[in-house]
């Protein structure tokens, strides 16, 4: 969630947690299992959305991830095939400023472009609520430290459970995502793609869950995504072959 504050370190010091080290190891060659299980469900008639992370970047040497990573080669193969199998037209690519997400964005259109789902090579719009500083991170000298000392998850948890000056609530963070989502819904049955960042994709998918607390097992894979859409009175998602509907009420 915090990870642009490398662009304020004088060295590779941004502090979002490689959990690749640990955990996501084995999965980084390979998409998550259900994730093209969604294919198959998601409505046809409505504006749709894949909020993602993005795909497969080189390994930190110090357990940080830097955002100077880059893509790794095979990072870039697989958001191409996945951009192949996508199903649906593409209408629009958003991302995150930061260069990994911006390549796999680029591949993923490359893949679309190839299947014919894209009809032109469409632009790449650079988003600030897709990177943080500017999605939950209001202050980024107050929460950076705190993110060190934490690691991913543990700042996620606390996040989830309690306030943190800088630092939007999970349901202020919430709102605001879906403030952006439905400013950028797509026509009915074509398909918008946001390249994002694991922990804001975590902490997204957590408060729409409800949860409190959150693992590693909990954390998303590589190039996986969150399917979304939007109708007049609720947002619908599937995340791991899971649906769910919140009423948006206080929108």
């Amino acid at each position: 969630m915090v990870s642009a504050f490398l662009s304020r370190c004088p060295s590779p010091c941004t502090p979002t947690r490689d959990l690749n080290l640990v955990s996501d190891i084995t999965n980084m060659a390979r998409l998550h299992p259900k994730l093209k299980d969604a294919l198959n469900v998601l409505p046809a008639d409505q504006p749709l959305h894949l909020l993602t992370r993005h795909s497969v970047r080189e390994l930190a040497s110090n357990g940080f991830a830097d955002y100077r990573l880059p893509l790794t080669e095979e990072g870039v193969r697989m958001a191409e095939a996945w951009g192949q199998e996508l199903g649906r037209p593409v209408t629009a690519f958003y991302s995150s400023p930061v260069g990994r997400c911006i390549d796999t964005a680029i591949a993923l259109r490359k893949g679309g472009l190839h299947a014919g789902i894209i009809a032109h090579e469409l632009p790449i719009e650079k988003c600030s609520e897709l990177v943080e500083p500017g999605c939950y991170v209001e202050d980024i000298n107050t929460v950076g430290p705190a993110f060190f000392k934490m690691g991913a998850v543990g700042f996620i948890n606390h996040h989830l459970s309690e306030e943190m000056m800088g630092l939007l609530t999970p349901l202020a963070g919430q709102q605001k995502l879906i403030r952006y989502l439905q400013a950028r819904d797509p026509a009915q049955g074509e398909l918008a793609i946001h390249v994002t960042h694991d922990t804001i994709l975590m902490a997204f998918v957590a408060s729409l869950l409800g949860l409190k607390q959150v693992t590693e097992s909990d954390w998303p894979w590589m190039m996986e995504g969150l399917w979304l859409w939007l109708d007049a009175s609720h947002i619908n998602w599937i995340w791991r072959g899971e649906q769910g509907r919140l009423a948006l009420g206080y929108y």
